[in-house]
């Protein structure tokens, strides 16, 4: 899957829940659209062609999560993530036989919703093959053997800090956000602070010096290239 994030429709009624929603997948690189009820919701995916639908089960007006999901499922194989404050095991059933890919109750951690849509982007959308090998002046990184060559010097890097500059090697010109390379790098249910990605990121410049093409972009992330 690319890490360019797409557009996520989501369908919540209730103000906080989808601001709260809003924000965390937008940090993650998402553009997020909101819609209230299932007429709009319907109405944002028709237009936008988003990635995944986030889907409340409970929503006001003539059509519930259930209806909306038969509807979208009737046009195509939009993946849809229903989030609900029931517990019905038959609501949850329900909903997955409806060909939801997935079912997660309120409360709910925002970070695990955010796995939980990458996880689906990843099972659904086409997965580009990784290069081999990336070079960009005096630095190459190579994939296939793991070494990081400065004017075809093998610099020594730890493993997690040339797992660092391979993906973003492999994603080269993308500003990425600091969740976006923990969860690439040190998986989406890894727990722990943000600036773990900032300590690793100073090794690998000071290991590989003006030669490491990696600039800050300032309320987002890094960019590689």
């Amino acid at each position: 899957m690319s890490t360019e994030a797409g557009t996520v429709v989501v369908i919540e009624d209730d103000p906080h829940i989808a601001d709260l929603v809003d924000l965390y997948l937008r940090r993650d690189g998402f553009r997020v659209l909101l819609a209230r009820d299932g007429e709009e919701g319907l109405a944002l995916v028709k237009r936008e062609d988003p990635w995944i639908v986030i889907l409340d089960v409970g929503l006001p007006g003539q059509r519930d999560g259930f209806d909306v999901c038969r509807e979208i499922r009737a046009r195509s194989k939009l993946p849809v993530l229903f989030l609900t404050a029931r517990d019905d095991e038959v609501d949850r059933v329900l909903g997955l036989e409806l060909g939801a890919d997935d079912y997660l109750g309120k409360p709910f951690s925002p970070r695990e919703l955010v796995a939980r849509v990458r996880a689906i982007l990843r099972r659904t959308r086409d997965v580009a093959p990784p290069q081999e090998m990336v070079a960009i002046g005096d630095l190459e990184v190579d994939l296939r053997r793991r070494e990081a060559r400065q004017a075809g010097v093998v610099i020594g890097l730890t493993t997690r800090e040339f797992d660092l500059l391979a993906f973003l090697a492999n994603n080269i010109g993308l500003a990425l956000s600091r969740q976006q390379l923990l969860d690439g790098v040190w998986g989406s249910d890894w727990y722990g602070d943000e600036r773990t990605v900032d300590v690793h990121v100073a090794q690998l410049r000071k290991k590989l010096g003006s030669t490491l093409p990696l600039a800050t972009v300032w309320g987002v992330g890094y960019r590689f290239g």
